[in-house]
């Protein structure tokens, strides 16, 4: 039996540092803006092509330019916040997301518009590595599971709130309230990172920034993003615009692992990091997650408007209970990740996941919305088991100046798996859809059905390196 003292003892063990939980949501703030200005996007970009009268290889440079951007900044986080500081760039990578909302709704043609989005992406590529390095930094690696549950926050809300808000957008407003909706947020955020965050240590220069590493792994993401998001227009992975720039990223990426491997930390991404099994086995997840998660995000609302007819609004509403049942497991999640570690929750979560999307490999016109609503609920429970304690296990056994680098790391992998996810599942799509008409809805129907069967077997895939996450969090 415990003392009452022990208890006690036990119970503020629990709690976070209140400074720390302060900078969390000072974070969070920042964080929401490129969070809904994603998910507005994705049930935006119809909208802005009658807009501009522009077609859908002009259009689809929006999200294109922005994640190509995002792209390139990612790899120099770790070594722009050793020498300016994480306050000072994390304002900056406010002030930018600002500056291009701004530019974004006065845009007047299409090519403004794709300008101002790279702005945008800059600022979004440098906002969440350095959240992440920052709050895990501060946290100096106790109860990451409980932290990553609150920083997972407005990933969790964003899906919910997101898709809802574009389509009131889209509905009932001029298309410029799509990036005119970030200002208020940024600003708020703004003022609150100005006065409460702590102040940056006095600059100093530090490692010097590996131009090299650079040259090599920023035009590596670019090619592959590039690539990755020309499949669907190019109906497969066949055609020189998509081979063509895969394999020179590919080629790219070999070169700077080669190079980063001779550099070891003075390289601007430290390849290193993957000796650590805790670390590879959340990359892999991370990845997979792509497949699972990302491509699944881009069939879901198309099944809505395509085989049940609903419009964007009402698609972005059937979509919300999958956000909700994220919420629902994001407390349990963090708090059974630091009491027993990763491993469990995530095989849990995968396994939740793995039931929430099977309604959808039958789903037809007719399947009731109570049935696929409760399945999404699932299948958001199981999401959420699973994302965040990756995230945790992430950092595990990681020294601290080894987390500007896994922040980095995570960032880039999760954007090659996110792009790589959505093409796949989007020509496996456009593959089953062939030779079936509008008017076909059965056709289109069964379509789908078959591509949720290949979204459930990468999901069961990912149940492989969850088993080689540390099963028992880190002690203090």
């Amino acid at each position: 039996m415990k003392s009452s003292d022990e208890a006690r003892e036990g119970a503020a063990g629990e709690k976070l540092d209140p400074t720390l939980v302060k900078m969390v949501w000072i974070f969070l703030a920042g964080i929401l803006a490129p969070l809904f200005d994603t998910t507005i996007m994705n049930v935006s970009i119809d909208t802005l092509g009658h807009a501009f009268d522009a077609s859908v290889s002009s259009i689809q440079w929006v999200m294109t330019g922005y994640l190509l951007a995002l792209g390139i900044v990612i790899p120099i986080n770790g070594w722009a916040m050793e020498r300016f500081g994480g306050k000072r760039m994390w304002l900056f990578a406010l002030l930018l997301f600002l500056a291009g909302s701004v530019l974004s709704s006065l845009s007047w043609n299409i090519g403004s518009l794709i300008a101002f989005r790279a702005v945008q992406g800059v600022g979004g590529g440098l906002m969440l590595p350095i959240m992440q390095t920052m709050i895990v930094q501060r946290a100096g690696g106790q109860k990451l599971g409980k932290l990553m549950a609150v920083a997972g926050l407005p990933a969790l809300i964003g899906p919910i709130i997101g898709p809802v808000l574009g389509g009131l957008i889209v509905d009932h407003l001029s298309w410029r309230w799509i990036f005119l909706v970030n200002i208020p947020i940024c600003l708020i955020a703004l003022i609150w990172a100005w006065f409460g965050l702590p102040k940056d240590a006095d600059a100093k220069l530090g490692r010097r920034l590996d131009v090299t590493g650079l040259a090599l792994i920023s035009p590596s993401m670019v090619l592959v993003i590039y690539g990755l998001a020309q499949v669907g227009t190019q109906h497969g992975f066949l055609h020189p615009g998509v081979w063509i720039p895969l394999a020179g990223g590919a080629i790219l990426l070999a070169l700077f692992a080669i190079h980063a491997l001779k550099k070891a930390d003075a390289s601007i991404v430290d390849l290193r990091l993957f000796k650590v099994r805790a670390f590879t086995a959340s990359s892999v997840l991370l990845f997979l997650s792509g497949l699972s998660t990302y491509g699944a995000m881009l069939l879901l609302p198309l099944y809505y408007q395509q085989v049940r007819g609903e419009s964007v609004l009402t698609a972005g509403l059937w979509m919300a209970p999958q956000g909700i049942g994220m919420l629902l497991t994001r407390s349990w999640a963090g708090k059974w990740t630091d009491r027993i570690g990763a491993r469990p929750v995530v095989l849990a979560g995968t396994l939740l996941t793995v039931l929430g999307t099977l309604p959808f490999t039958w789903a037809g016109v007719q399947t009731s919305h109570v049935l696929l609503g409760a399945a999404l609920i699932v299948r958001g429970a199981g999401l959420g088991a699973v994302f965040l304690p990756v995230m945790a296990a992430s950092y595990h056994g990681l020294g601290k100046a080894q987390i500007p680098h896994a922040s980095t790391a995570t960032r880039i992998i999760q954007q090659i798996g996110g792009a790589f996810g959505s093409s796949v599942l989007a020509i496996l799509l456009q593959n089953q859809l062939a030779g079936h008409s509008a008017s076909d809805i059965l056709g289109r129907a069964d379509a789908f059905q078959h591509t949720f069967w290949w979204s459930l077997g990468f999901t069961v895939g990912g149940l492989i390196p969850a088993a080689l996450l540390p099963r028992i969090a880190k002690r203090s």
